[in-house]
């Protein structure tokens, strides 16, 4: 089995671990990385069939995949970024001696709608997204990238970097990109958010299409956790709105330099 890859640079006793969304790898977050390498030591990872990861067979399943991470990386804050969110919830909640603080990026505790659980994508939508990766895989992620962008004041350089990100020299495998659609599908960890004890941030865009602000500040209040809301960002808020993601995780950095 070809190992996890996590790629780590930056400076300073801060840790940092960045986990991407879903069709993506880690360089997505190139500028976010640029904004806090000379304050934080970064461990930026490509979760199992993505990017430089794309033939490590480590399931998707939550619980096992952060697992397999904690085993990887030093105490640190983890930030989880749409699919990410889910694995640096389960980590937190799991290895909390080893997830100092934890930052949730226009990700939430359960990603489709319910009948109680109004702050969320249908179901169809990514059950139509895996049918259509059987005949149209490009295509499939081209309309998926546009709906991340979509509603951002900067749709188009969001659209770009995350076309660019996904295409070159690393694509997704398509086992990976299946698995990761069941996993958005069918988690749910909204009755475990309550028992977060470490600090947290709830960082969403108000544009955001997929993940609605108030699944993010609903989360936030569940576990007394700071919620932020950047006016102007969709999906991808830390592409074209990368100083305010980083002053809403600055308190996370300050508490974990303390």
């Amino acid at each position: 089995m070809s190992q996890l890859f996590i790629h780590t640079e930056g400076h300073g006793d801060t840790h940092l671990v960045l986990l991407h969304g879903w069709a993506m790898h880690g360089g997505v977050f190139a500028p976010l990385i640029e904004a806090a390498r000379d304050r934080c030591t970064l461990h930026v990872v490509d979760l199992p069939g993505h990017g430089r990861s794309r033939d490590c067979t480590t399931s998707l399943q939550p619980a096992e995949c952060a697992r397999a991470m904690v085993d990887r990386v030093p105490p640190a804050i983890w930030l989880g970024w749409s699919l990410g969110g889910l694995y640096a919830l389960q980590a937190a909640l799991d290895f909390p001696h080893q997830v100092q603080a934890l930052a949730m990026l226009c990700a939430s505790p359960r990603f489709v709608r319910g009948g109680d659980w109004p702050h969320a994508v249908s179901p169809e939508i990514l059950q139509n997204f895996g049918r259509d990766l059987e005949t149209d895989y490009e295509g499939t992620l081209e309309r998926f990238m546009a709906l991340e962008a979509l509603g951002s004041d900067c749709a188009q350089a969001d659209l770009r970097k995350l076309r660019a990100d996904t295409f070159n020299e690393h694509p997704p495998a398509v086992r990976a990109l299946v698995e990761g659609l069941g996993v958005l599908e069918h988690s749910d960890l909204r009755a475990r958010v309550h028992e977060l004890t470490q600090p947290s941030a709830w960082i969403a865009g108000r544009r955001d299409r997929l993940i609605p602000w108030q699944a993010m500040q609903w989360s936030a209040d569940q576990c007394g956790g700071a919620f932020t809301c950047i006016a102007g960002g969709g999906h991808a808020p830390f592409i074209g709105h990368t100083r305010e993601v980083v002053a809403a995780l600055e308190p996370l950095c300050a508490a974990a330099t303390a």
